[in-house]
């Protein structure tokens, strides 16, 4: 862990390590929730709703003017040409993701693009038919694969496999996670896993587990709408064959906002990989000719089917300029200051009172990202409401569950060390 002192045990100590940070004045850049009183609440639900960029009202507005001054051809006038904008928002989420910017589209919701992937990448046969996620997946993952499953001919029950958790009931360790790889072998057909999972915060290796998919035969994908602007991502060079994730965690684009797809280069023009198709994912040289026969863009954008909804990306692009201008690592190095500060006062403030599950800090590799899951046994949700009711915004999930994220863009040191104090309270 990230050593902290005697002295960072204080409302003073947590302000000089909000002097000593370089992006503190992110936040200023951030609309917060206030109390009855005009106070700004702590807010440390950003893995589940991300707070509103101040741009983003702006950006919104810009193109409701387009709009309304130029109707359809704000298609090519105006400050941001509608032709044009998605490639813009591709381009911005290259470093984030670590891919090219021809193989990310940003379309649709984050469950649509799951199924839209799955269409490519499970191909089941009578022998390989087998899709392996973690344990505690998020329920509309489990949805989705049981229904492709199932559209495939196959029971879930027999086709769906989920990893056996570690003692603890929550974590899956390195080991384990790639024997049990090795275990269904030549009988899987797909490695899907969320990462971070979002129940306990564990980050999967991406290299070693693509590397395990790849020697047993099968696809492997990630869902990342808990790693996308939280984790340190590389998918190009570890060869992830697809990704997918939202952009209203992390990301700060707004409720329900649209969602990103990663798909490999090599699977772009190899006509062996089915797909969806609709008119947006054609060649934008053949696009506006309106062919029968579709001509693939050869880029991620061959998976895109309709008309990019600009004013729902207008958000995207505020939020995203924000986190480019702040630079991701600089975002990831102070995410892991600030969860493990908060880590360290928890376990300084309220001893065994907390159990944490997320994995621990390691400065060798990652193993997390912005967020620390307790367990909080039966008073989990009571604890939960108590803290909402004294101007902190915490997570519960069923059935003893806080998740709490540090967002690096706008929470700080002080705000960490003000919600520990309260939970102390709530404890006692």
């Amino acid at each position: 862990m990230i050593s902290f002192g005697e002295n960072h045990k204080s409302a003073q100590g947590a302000k000089e390590l909000d002097k000593q940070d370089g992006l503190h004045s992110f936040r200023n850049r951030f609309n917060f929730p206030l109390n009855e009183k005009g106070e700004k609440i702590l807010y440390f639900t950003g893995h589940s709703l991300g707070l509103m960029p101040k741009l983003a009202q702006e950006y919104i507005q810009e193109e409701l003017n387009a709009w309304k001054a130029f109707a359809v051809e704000g298609h090519f006038n105006g400050k941001h040409p509608w032709m044009t904008y998605q490639e813009g928002l591709s381009e911005a989420f290259t470093e984030v993701v670590g891919a090219h910017s021809s193989e990310i589209a940003i379309m649709n919701t984050l469950t649509v693009n799951l199924h839209l992937m799955l269409v490519s990448f499970y191909r089941p046969t009578k022998k390989r038919f087998k899709i392996l996620i973690e344990n505690n997946t998020f329920p509309s993952d489990k949805y989705a694969v049981d229904s492709q499953a199932r559209f495939h001919g196959y029971d879930p029950k027999e086709a769906i496999v989920e990893l056996k958790p570690s003692s603890d009931g929550m974590t899956v360790s390195e080991d384990s996670l790639i024997e049990q790889i090795k275990e269904h072998g030549d009988e899987l057909a797909l490695v899907m896993l969320g990462n971070c999972n979002y129940l306990s915060g564990q980050y999967f290796d991406i290299p070693k587990v693509v590397q395990a998919a790849k020697e047993v035969g099968a696809f492997v994908g990630f869902n990342l709408a808990h790693g996308a602007g939280n984790l340190i991502l590389d998918l190009h060079k570890d060869e992830a064959d697809f990704a997918v994730w939202c952009t209203y965690k992390y990301l700060n684009a707004g409720p329900g906002a649209l969602a990103g797809a990663f798909i490999h280069q090599k699977y772009h023009k190899d006509k062996t990989i089915p797909r969806l198709e609709g008119w947006y994912g054609n060649h934008k040289s053949s696009r506006f000719k309106m062919r029968p026969e579709f001509e693939s863009s050869g880029s991620a954008d061959s998976w895109i089917l309709s008309n990019p909804p600009i004013i729902s990306m207008a958000p995207i692009r505020a939020s995203m300029e924000l986190v480019n201008e702040a630079g991701f690592k600089n975002l990831r190095k102070k995410g892991d200051a600030l969860t493990c500060y908060m880590e360290w006062l928890l376990k300084e403030e309220c001893g065994e009172t907390v159990t944490i599950v997320t994995p621990a800090y390691n400065s060798e590799k990652q193993t997390r990202g912005s967020m620390l899951c307790l367990k909080m046994g039966e008073r989990a949700k009571e604890i939960g409401d108590a803290l909402k009711a004294n101007g902190a915004i915490v997570d519960f999930r069923e059935p003893d569950i806080l998740r709490m994220a540090p967002a690096p863009l706008y929470n700080s040191f002080e705000d960490v060390y003000e919600l520990i104090q309260i939970i102390k309270q709530t404890l006692s």
